[in-house]
Formats: structure tokens, sequence, C-alpha cells
């Protein structure tokens, strides 16, 4: 041990020395206690707060570490417990106690990884149904037993990942789903109670019993986010709507997820039903090859998430980590599990033998892959004993590193990073093999001349004349002399940016490609594309991965080369965000836009990779998420894919999902800090947004800020129930703060929206949250009209079923107002007026596309108006919030002619469509005067002969 361990815990012992005694160690616990101790901070500083629990540390041994000793023994605890929060201590103190006897048998070497890995599976199981047990059985006295046809109904625990392979981590959350067999109503009661809501206050008491951190610590983090529907749904699923879900919306990664899916508590006379919904949903009946292409899709993923997050030193997501390994068996189950039931296994060391025994797989192969995974499994289980902390990464501070080291039995850490990058090495090889392909093509006969091009002019060998001979066999004399001038130029930056010996020998061997690709796809415009792309380039210089990505990905170099010369703003947001260089990888997902109803499962399954409490990325994750999806809607749009309205259609569906995800986030942090105001409930907030504008009208472009409004319909004046007590109103004007502040703060991404909250009742001095009384009381007696013209493109978007029924009934009545139509005419006369003289950007050559006379705005108020006016007669026509589908009502109606509807849609489709492109290409909204000349006065023809104003375009 080296002295710096050896001072550490000579520094532990003596406080351990001055509050226990011990004298009761023999020769052999106290050598072994030393090592502890110098070991981890997390069993010294438990033995220093909690000296009487030495005793009966020294008590245990591993042959008592079974799930049914366990359990046994805390169960037998916890009856003895009055109420819950004595309850919270037993099982926090349990779950410490028996983690410091596994620590102390893991870093004395004293057992091996794979039976600490299954001690810890036990432990987390028994406290899981023991506190389960005894929560229920309290519930079942306090509101009567649910019962279904085979008698009284359990709640299902299905543990999930590591867990349900009983290969728990040492300091691992806890992924858990809950189930029930049968809705219905408890009527033994006092009172009648729904099963779901008796199972719902069941699940939630069972997660803070073991979630919750108090005086005594955390037993386990627990994360509910792989249950149906995620944070979205219920906590507690009826098995009639689990198979249902699983039947309709499961997706691969689901099925991932459930080959580990192990009922917790199983002993019951249900469980064969769920198992019956789960097995066909995991496990197909035929030999599933299909399964191949999501496994290239999954590893395309982890490679992504290494290159985001910089996991380079993280022994689970890293190259040839822990996580790969999981991978490499879980697709030999997902493809033959359903025809050979021995691989339905859950464990994952028990399945590679069973790879063996069925010759699926190589011996030698085999146990080369168990020695490895066993090898960082035993590293992680080191680096999270020392501070009971969920980490993976490899230590970069002295006293861990000398730790590991100390544990692992090296001779010095480098010499353990040399063992470690073996194993992943031996992991990395095999599951290139399993699941690569290797993308490695021969040079093109084409590059050679580049590669002279490139790196003779590095050293200035090369004249220029030399060079346009070169660039002659692509491009023309102009092309020829922009292109070498933007080459030197790049180049003659190289020399003051420290890119390292891998980074440039990697762009060397890049830099040709690149060319070649520029010069064959764009001759005519090689140096306008050549200098997007290498702004592009300039950006990942030191980030070599997204060079090596570039290099390795031959279709991923096409596809940036292609965006480049169709859209600026595409190279733009690839130069600003180079993580959007993943996105290249799969043309087929590039240029096809997720559905927008998949964008919340999508996000889900995105998050579910970032840590509950690590808010910084979840709010980078939103962000890349956002930047991800958004690229492929513009490539899909660049390229004709998509057409005007379905591109807005994917815009706002999108945004709407990170509203609602955003809105989420933040009511779980008010909730953890202040807890629910007397009105609200976990699944139902009280709070609504409303959307208007752009995201109102199912209209948003690209670079849109959202106009929201936030409501709610909280009416008490009792205090919230969490640690720090605030008032409802308090509480929902700091929730919406929260929201506002998680889409506005600046990440290495960027913000996530800009948000204007404008719109709301009284505007800037008005309240940033309003009670829907509120609400609806200024929009009949204060707003104007231009606020009613505004509330025409509002909707609702996210809120409980109540909440939105009263908005909606709300805005109707205001709309469907009768107006005395002179007053109308007028207010919007001048609203106009004063639109178009302070915002119109036109000119004598430029038609503004937005505020110019007969341009989007005049159609967006005539539209306003005839609705404002009509309405009261007419309340079909308050229905949508949409101009195309209103105006296809007008016309329907009668108001308006069919050819005037005709001309209205069309202008305003072409004004978009144009802004579109225009926003593409990184230019304002501004066209060629004459170029839509017939349309704007057919438009000023019909807003005259509505609105009697002398609108007149110049022929």
């Amino acid at each position: 041990m080296s002295p710096l361990l050896k001072n550490l815990a000579q520094t532990h012992w003596e406080k351990l020395a001055a509050v226990a005694d011990l004298s009761i160690l023999t020769h052999t616990q106290t050598q072994q206690l030393t090592h502890v101790l110098a070991l981890s901070d997390f069993v010294a500083r438990q033995l220093i707060s909690a000296p009487h629990t030495l005793p009966q540390l020294l008590e245990i041994t591993p042959e008592t570490c079974t799930f049914e000793h366990y359990y046994h023994s805390i169960s037998k605890q916890l009856e003895e417990c009055q109420d819950e929060t004595s309850g919270h201590g037993v099982i926090r103190r349990f779950r410490h106690l028996h983690m410091m006897a596994i620590a102390w048998w893991d870093l004395t070497n004293m057992q091996e990884i794979d039976t600490s890995l299954l001690q810890v599976s036990h432990l987390a199981d028994a406290i899981i149904k023991a506190t389960y047990d005894w929560l229920y059985q309290m519930l079942c006295e306090k509101h009567g037993t649910p019962m279904g046809e085979l008698g009284p109904q359990p709640m299902f625990i299905i543990a999930m990942g590591k867990l349900g392979g009983r290969e728990l981590n040492y300091s691992s959350d806890i992924d858990l789903i809950f189930c029930y067999p049968q809705q219905g109503e408890i009527t033994s009661g006092r009172k009648p109670m729904e099963h779901q809501t008796f199972f719902t206050r069941l699940g939630q008491r069972l997660i803070t019993a073991l979630n919750q951190t108090t005086v005594d610590g955390q037993a386990f983090r627990v994360d509910m986010r792989l249950r149906p529907f995620g944070e979205s749904g219920p906590l507690v699923t009826h098995l009639a709507a689990i198979e249902d879900y699983y039947q309709e919306q499961g997706r691969e990664w689901e099925r991932y997820a459930m080959v580990k899916a192990r009922v917790v508590n199983e002993d019951s006379p249900y469980a064969q039903e769920l198992q019956d919904i789960l097995r066909p949903f995991v496990f197909r009946r035929y030999i599933d090859f299909g399964v191949i292409d999501s496994l290239r899709n999954m590893k395309r993923l982890i490679q992504q998430e290494v290159r985001r997050r910089k996991l380079n030193n993280n022994i689970k997501l890293g190259r040839g980590g822990i996580r790969e390994v999981e991978f490499i068996v879980q697709s030999y189950q997902l493809i033959r599990g359903g025809r050979e039931p021995e691989l339905q296994e859950k464990s994952l060391l028990r399945v590679l033998q069973q790879l063996v025994d069925k010759q699926i797989m190589l011996s030698d192969e085999a146990e080369s892959l168990r020695y490895a995974y066993l090898y960082l499994r035993k590293v992680e289980h080191c680096l999270q004993q020392f501070n009971d902390e969920q980490t993976q990464d490899l230590p970069q501070d002295e006293i861990a590193q000398a730790r590991l080291t100390f544990v692992m039995e090296q001779e010095s850490f480098p010499r353990l990073l040399e063992e470690i990058d073996k194993q992943t090495t031996v992991i990395s090889n095999a599951f290139q093999t399993i699941i690569g392909e290797n993308d490695e093509e021969d040079d093109d006969p084409e590059l050679e001349h580049l590669k002279d091009l490139w790196v003779l002019t590095v050293d200035k060998e090369l004249e220029e004349e030399a060079a346009h001979d070169i660039l002659a066999n692509w491009l023309l004399q102009e092309q020829q002399v922009q292109c070498f001038q933007v080459l030197t130029q790049f180049k003659s930056e190289l020399g003051k940016k420290p890119i390292g010996t891998r980074g440039a020998e990697t762009l060397d061997k890049l830099m040709p490609k690149l060319l070649l690709e520029t010069f064959k796809f764009s001759p005519k415009n090689a140096s306008n594309l050549l200098s997007s792309l290498i702004q592009v380039m300039d950006q990942i210089l030191q980030r070599t991965a997204y060079m090596e990505l570039l290099l390795e990905n031959h279709g991923a170099l096409q596809q940036l080369v292609k965006l480049c010369d169709c859209s600026p703003w595409i190279a733009n947001q690839l130069q600003r965000f180079p993580i959007l260089l993943d996105d290249l990888l799969n043309p087929a997902d590039l240029y096809n836009p997720t559905p927008p109803e998949q964008y919340p499962a999508m996000l889900r399954q995105v998050l579910l990779r970032v840590p509950q409490e690590d808010l910084e990325l979840q709010m980078e994750t939103l962000r890349q998420f956002k930047l991800s999806q958004q690229l492929r809607i513009a490539a899909a749009d660049v390229t004709g894919a998509l057409p005007i309205t379905q591109v807005s259609d994917h815009l706002t569906a999108l945004a709407e999902t990170l509203v609602a995800e955003t809105v989420n986030l933040a009511w779980h942090q008010m909730l953890e800090r202040y807890g629910l105001p007397d009105n609200a409930t976990q699944d139902n907030k009280g709070f609504a947004v409303i959307a208007y504008g752009k995201l109102g009208g199912i209209e948003l472009a690209y670079g849109s800020d959202l106009d929201l409004v936030f409501l709610h319909d909280c009416t008490s004046q009792a205090q919230t129930s969490g640690p720090k007590t605030i008032s409802a109103k308090q509480f929902y004007v700091k929730l919406s703060q929260r929201i506002i502040h998680m889409f506005t703060t600046k990440t290495l991404s960027g913000d996530l929206y800009e948000v204007d909250m404008r719109l709301r009742p009284s505007g800037n001095s008005g309240l940033l949250v309003s009670h829907i009384d509120s609400f609806e009381n200024y929009q009949q007696t204060e707003a104007w009209t231009w606020e009613h013209q505004a509330l025409m493109r509002s909707r609702c978007i996210l809120g409980d079923a109540a909440l939105r029924t009263r908005f909606v009934h709300v805005r109707d009545s205001i709309l469907q107002r009768q107006r005395d139509l002179s007053t109308l005419r007028q207010d919007i006369l001048s609203m106009r007026e004063k639109m178009r003289t302070h915002l119109n950007k036109g000119n004598a050559t430029q038609f503004d596309l937005k505020q110019d006379i007969g341009g989007i705005t005049d159609i967006e108020f005539l539209v306003q108006y005839w609705v404002l006016a009509h309405a009261h007669a007419q309340p079909a026509l308050t229905k949508w919030s949409d101009n195309l589908r209103i105006l296809k009502q007008l016309n329907q109606l009668g108001i308006i002619e069919a050819d005037e509807e005709s001309v209205l849609i069309e202008s305003y489709l072409d004004y978009r469509r144009r802004g579109h492109r225009l926003s593409l290409a990184l230019q304002p909204a501004l066209d060629d005067k004459d170029e839509f000349t017939s349309q704007r006065q057919h438009i000023a023809h019909i807003w005259n002969k509505y609105l009697g104003n002398d609108l007149t375009i110049a022929d």
C-alpha cells in the first residue's frame, strides 16, 4: 500500500478509535479494516458516524448474503415500525450495514466479483420486496384489499436492467416498472377506492421509502422512466393496458430493455399472466435476423453518446466497455431467444455459457469476453465502493488512482490502464465482429492528385500553377483560383491551432476525400461549398472523433457535402453544433423525419440514458434532440421530400414535445423542493401551456420563438406539502420561472427556444402565470381587439383535461362574441397600419413577404377579421387555430368566395414556402418586388372589398 493510502488509513483509524472499541478486532480483522478504511470513504464515514454498527458488521458472513436471509431480517425490523418515517430509517441503515460488508470483502479481494454482483442484487431485491409487503399491508388495513378473480391483487414490481439480471452495480440506480392485474374498486374499506388509486399511492410510497434522502441517507435511487409512456404515463398500469401498449406502441429499444425484465415479487397466481404478456413482445417465435438493423442503429447511438458526453475514459459506455458486452449477449438473445428458451435467461453470464453450449459462440471467445466483462465490473465496483457514488469514469485524482491500482493488484496506475485497455480491446473486437460493418474502401485513383495538392500545399512546395493543373481535372478557371485561395487560407490558419499528431494525421487523410466529393458534387459552385465545408472542419479540428467519423463513413461525408451545398442554414448548424454530424451516418433516417406522433417516445428513449439528477445534462440533451430532429426536417425540406405544410407540422410537433418534457422536468424539480400544491397530484398538475402565434397556428418555422401563456386552476390557499412550503400561487410562479429558465439558458448547444410571454394578460407588466378565472376576466373586460386576434391563433398544447376544457370554453366565448363591425374594422386597420409602418422592411426593389402590402400579415388579418366578425353566427369558425383550415371553413360557410379562398391559400403557402427557403439560405424574408405582383394585387383587392381600405400595388 502506498504511503498516501497508509496516511489516509491512519487518519480514518484515529477518528474511528475515538468513538468505537477497536479491541474487539482480531489481528486479521485489524489488517482488513485498515485496508478498507484506506480504500473506502463510504465505509469510514458510516462507521465513524455509527460506531455501534462495527460489531454487527463483523458478524455478517458471505454465507448469510442470500435473498432469504436479507428478506427475513429486514421484514422483522419493519414489522416493529409504527410509521413510515421510522421504517425509512430502518431501510437505509440496513442497506448501509450490508453494503459495508460487501465493500469490505470486495476491497480486500476476499470474494469474486460475480459473487458481489449477486449479493448486491439479493440485497436490493430483499429491501424492495420487504418494503413493498410492509406498505401493502399498511394500505390494505387503511383502505381495504384490492381483490380480483384469483384473490388479493398484488402490485407487480418489475426489475429492469442489471437488477433484472441480478448483476446490480454497487451504487446503481434501480430501474422499476409497476403494474397490477385488473381494474376495479375496493369496497371493503371505509369508502370505495379505485384499484388505480390504491396502487398509485402504494407505488408513490414505495418510491419515497427507497429513493428519498433523509438524515440516514438514501437506500436506492429509483428510476421509473422505462414504464409505458415514460414520465408522462401513469405510475402504475393494469395488465390489459400493458398488453395494449407493448402490442401497439412498444419500440425496439423497449424490447432490449425487457430482455432483463424480472418480477421481484412473482409469488402470486397472477404472475403467469404478466409473463404471458411480456414474453412474446421480447422474444419472437422465429429466428429474428431482422433485429440486425436495429442493432446497428443502437451501435450508432452508443458511439454518438460516447462522442457527445466525451466518455472515452468511461468503462461502461466507452469503446469496448461493459455496455458493448451486454449488447453482444442481448443481440443473440433477441435473435434466437424465441426459438431457444434457454437464451431467455436474465443473467448475462449464464446466457454466455448457453451460447457456448449451443455452439453459437466458440468457447475461447466466450471465456475471453467473460473475463474482460468481469474485469471491468470489478473496476466499476471498486470505483463506486470508494465513496458509494455511481461512476464508471476512470479516476483523475491521485487518491482514487492509488486505491484502484491497489485493489486491482497492479504495480502502477499506467500498468493498470494497459490492462484495462487490453480487456476493452477484446470486447471491442468482439463487438465489431458481431455487430459492426467494415466500411473500408479502396482508395480512388483520383485521390492521389488531391493528396499531393493537400500535403504539398502545407509545405508550400507546390506552385499555384501546378495546383491549378490538378484542379483543372474538375473545375473551370475561375473556380480553380477561388478554391485554391480558400484552401491555402485554411492551411495558413492550421499552424495556429493545436490539433495534435492524431488530429493532423486524420485531417491529412480526410481532406483529399472531402475535396474530391466537393468538386464532383458542385463544380460550378465549388468555392462557396468548400468555404462552408471548411467552416465546419474548422470547428472539429480539435475534436478528432468527428474527423474520424467522416473519414471512416464515406456516406456521412457525402451527406455533409450535399447538405452544405443545399442550405447555408444547415451548414451553419453543423458548424455550430458538430454533434449533428452523427445524424449523417444513416441517410435513410436523415431524409425521413420522425413521424410527428413519435417525437415523445423518441425523446423518452434519449432521456433514459441521462441520470435523473443531472439537470445540466438533461437540458443539453433536450437541445441536442431538437437540433438533430430539426436537421432531419431541414434535410427532407431542401430535398423536396416534405411539402411546406408538413415541414411546419413537424417543427410544431417537435416544439410541443420539448415543451411537454421541459414542463415535466421542471415539475419534478419543484416537487422535490416544495412538494405538491393542494389541488394537484403527481399526474394532474393543474397547469396548462397555451400556444399562440406560429406555434398556436401549427405554422412553426426554423428559428421561430415560442409565444406562450401559462395558466393554472388552483384556488386553494393551503401551503405545498414539501420540505420547504410555499403557497400554491408562489408554486406556479416559480414553476413558470423554472420552465422559462430551462428554455432560455445557454448550454453548449445554445438555448432550447426563445420564449415570448408578452401575450399573457397585461403583457410584460402582468403575472407570469394566471389563474384561468383571471385570464377569462381579462379577456372579457380588458383585452384589446388585437389580443382577441391573437387569441384566435391560440390552442392549449399541454394541460389536464379539465383545464383544457375550461380554456376552450373561454376562447370560444370570447371569439364568438358579437362585435360592432365598424369598430372592429377600424381597430384592425389601425393595428395593421402600425405594424406596416414599424415592421415593414420592404423597399423599392424588395418585397417583405410578411409585412408588405398583400403579404402574409394581410392574409392573417383578413382571417382574423372574418372570424371575429362572424363567429357569433357561425361558432364553428373558432374550432381551428390555423389559417388554412379556417379559410376553407369561410368558403364553406359562404363568407368568402371560392376564388378568394383559392387565392389566399395558394398565396399563403407560396409566401411560407419562399420564407422557408430564405431561412435555409440564411437570408431575410425579402423577395424580388415583381415576383408576387399578381398575387399581391388579388390580396389587396380582397382586403379593400371587406375592410374598405385603399390598398394598392403598383403594376
